[in-house]
């Protein structure tokens, strides 16, 4: 197992101290990780994505898409059989499984669909307008004196 000392990241950063915290966690999870259900995530667009998980044999009660502190969790539990059904293979897995996907902040779900034994999971980032670019502008030393003098004229 490999582990990263992330203490030259917080004695030279301020506020970055949760993509270190992200990066461990994800470290450690990744080993325990299951491979069931496979699943794809794909940009559509510059600022929304889109998690499909293939989840053939589920129906859309049998699956639950759920946000828990900037986590997603998908997670599926077959509903109890029909016990007069006799498979001779059987090889669709239709087991209960948990997947969880860690969020970036501004992210959020947008809606989920079932189609085709794919659970398609939309997601959009949004920027708060207060966390957006904006330009300040630049005043020479010499404007704000004079505005100091105009001031104290006034008085």
């Amino acid at each position: 197992m490999r582990t990263f000392d992330f203490a030259p990241l917080h004695r030279a950063t301020i506020g970055f101290d949760q993509i270190a915290d992200m990066m461990d966690r994800v470290l450690t999870n990744d080993v325990a990780q299951p491979s069931y259900p496979p699943y794809n995530i794909e940009k559509t667009d510059a600022d929304t994505y889109r998690i499909s998980v293939a989840v053939a044999g589920f129906s859309e009660a049998d699956l639950s898409v759920e946000v828990k502190e900037n986590s997603l969790v998908v997670s599926g539990k077959k509903s109890a059989e029909d016990k007069d059904r006799s498979y001779l293979h059987r090889g669709i897995a239709t087991r209960a499984f948990e997947r969880r996907f860690a969020l970036a902040d501004h992210v959020r779900v947008t809606g989920a669909s079932h189609e085709n034994g794919m659970l398609n999971i939309d997601l959009k980032r949004e920027v708060p307008e207060a966390l957006k670019p904006r330009r300040i502008e630049i005043s020479s030393a010499n404007a704000i004196e004079k505005d100091v003098v105009d001031a104290k004229a006034v008085n």
